[in-house]
Formats: C-alpha cells, sequence, structure tokens
C-alpha cells in the first residue's frame, strides 16, 4: 500500500457568487470528509479571504494563479505572498486554461513555481495535460515530459509539490480518461521522476487525475495505483464533491 496521503482539490475556477459559496461552505462543514484525504478548495481570488474565514480548519485553501513577482505595476494580478498572507497554504500553477487560454509558457510557469517555492512557504499543485490532437499523435508521453521538465527545474522542495495530470480533452468536456489510460501517464510520471528526480520523490509525490472527474466516476480511478487523488472543476461546486472527497483508498 502507498503512503501517499489521497488528496483531492476543488478549483472553482470563475465560478459562484457570495450566497453559492455559503452554501458550498455549508456542505463542507456540515459533511463528514474522510481523514484519510486531503482537502484543499481554489475559489475565485475575490472570495478567497470570505472562504478561509468561513471553512472548517481541515479543509485549505489554495490561490488558483499567481504572478512570479512579489509586488509591482501588474494591474490585475495577485502574488503567490498575498495569498500567504491571507492564509493560504496553496496555489496552482500551470492549469491548462493557463497554458492554453491566456499562453502562459513552461518557461512562465518554471519562474513561477521557482517564486513561490523560493519566498512563501506555500504548497503547489502543478499541472500537466495534453491536448486532443496530441493524443491522437500519439504525443502524450512526450508532452507530459517537457512539461515536467519545466517544473523539476525549478522546484527546490519536493515535499511542497503535488502533481496534476489533466488531459485537456477531458476538462469540462464531459469525456473523460479511461482507468487505465490515467494509471498509464500517471504511472509515467512516476518513472520519469525516478529517472530525472529520484526514487524517493518519485514514490512520495502525489499525482492527482483531473479531468470530468464525478461521484460516479471517481471510485474506479480512484483504485488505481499510481492515481492519488483528483483536481476537480464543476463537480467541485456539487454536493458530489463529498463523494469524490471520500473515493480515497
Amino acid at each position: 500500500m502507498s503512503c501517499r496521503k489521497f488528496f483531492v482539490g476543488g478549483n472553482w475556477k470563475m465560478n459562484g457568487d457570495k450566497a453559492k459559496i455559503l452554501s458550498i461552505l455549508e456542505l463542507l462543514n456540515s459533511s463528514n470528509l474522510s481523514s484519510k484525504t486531503e482537502v484543499v478548495v481554489a475559489p475565485p481570488s475575490i472570495y478567497v479571504s470570505y472562504v478561509k474565514d468561513h471553512i472548517k480548519p481541515e479543509v485549505s485553501v489554495s490561490l488558483q494563479n499567481c504572478h512570479e513577482a512579489t509586488s509591482g505595476a501588474f494591474t490585475g494580478e495577485i502574488s503567490a505572498e498575498m495569498g500567504q498572507d491571507v492564509g493560504c497554504k496553496w496555489v496552482i500553477l500551470g492549469h491548462s486554461e493557463r497554458r492554453n487560454v491566456f499562453g502562459e509558457t513552461n518557461s512562465v510557469i518554471g519562474e513561477k513555481i521557482k517564486h513561490v517555492l523560493k519566498s512563501t512557504n506555500l504548497n503547489i499543485i502543478a499541472c500537466i495535460g495534453e491536448l486532443l490532437d496530441e493524443r491522437e499523435a500519439g504525443k502524450t508521453l512526450e508532452v507530459c515530459a517537457t512539461q515536467m521538465k519545466a517544473i523539476a527545474s525549478n522546484v527546490s522542495d519536493w515535499s511542497r509539490i503535488v502533481i496534476a495530470y489533466e488531459p485537456v480533452w477531458a476538462i469540462g468536456t464531459g469525456k473523460v480518461a479511461t482507468p487505465s489510460q490515467a494509471q498509464e501517464v500517471h504511472l509515467d510520471v512516476r518513472k520519469w521522476l525516478a529517472l530525472n528526480v529520484s526514487e524517493d520523490v518519485a514514490q512520495a509525490t502525489r499525482i492527482l487525475y483531473g479531468g470530468s472527474v464525478t461521484g460516479t466516476n471517481c471510485a474506479e480511478l480512484a483504485l488505481k495505483e499510481d492515481v492519488d487523488g483528483f483536481l476537480v472543476g464543476g463537480a467541485s461546486l456539487k454536493p458530489e464533491f463529498i463523494d469524490i472527497i471520500n473515493a480515497g483508498k
């Protein structure tokens, strides 16, 4: 059995108002969440302090993104230091929507990782994953390896890193990588870590699956040896998020 603690992150993206967020908080606060699962939620940045002040302490709060600088003339951006200041414990970096909608490169994501680890105490959910045309061209493992190299070259403390594999073609589409497809990539990422970082890091690092995870498919995915949890989008806004949290091994 793995010693890696099951991990479920809820990425709320640009969703919710105060009333909706309060309903999610009431659900999380009133539910029995498995003690075997580490739970993190990432609200829109404007609501981070509200969520931190109203959620039960065993659930951590994350930024959805941050800038690679501490401060400056970057209108509309927020820094990792600001997130730490209001009580965040995590930040999501390299999400496919940041890569493919906002144009963040591997280099930019690497700089963000380096800055967060050097300048704050935040932990990082570092995302990787291939586009549909890359999957169809048989380039999944090549793409993930390239993204992992950009991450690893900037990591100074692997105990603060969780990797989230999110096939872009499965995010918000209703399409889900089969448990076998997810396990294949997760195992390959773990092998990459063993070869390029160390065997100890490979065995200790949690690798999450993300991409249309629901209360229906989570249990089967969670059974796979190298699936250490989930990074959940839309389902984290719904009652089924509790079922996903409690699907842990």
